[in-house]
């Protein structure tokens, strides 16, 4: 998909369109990182805090439960 830059006050904008959107689960209120490698715009929807620290948890139940079993599955 090709998109250009449209003018927006003394700024430009990139849209994107409603099944992108819907597709990444983002809406207008989603907050994101920018980012770039040199040559690429690389812009990330940033997970929610809370969102994080419920995988944090999640993660850590997983490794008391099963910490050894996995320890020996990458050996």
């Amino acid at each position: 998909m090709v998109k250009r830059l449209i003018q927006h006050g003394n700024s430009v904008a990139l849209v994107i369109d409603k099944p992108i959107m819907e597709m990444l689960k983002i809406t207008n209120e989603t907050t994101f990182e920018l980012s770039t490698d040199g040559k690429n715009l690389i812009l990330s929807p940033q997970i929610e805090q809370t969102q994080e620290i419920n995988i944090l948890n999640s993660l850590e139940k997983i490794n008391k439960k099963y910490g050894t079993v996995l320890k020996r599955l990458g050996e």
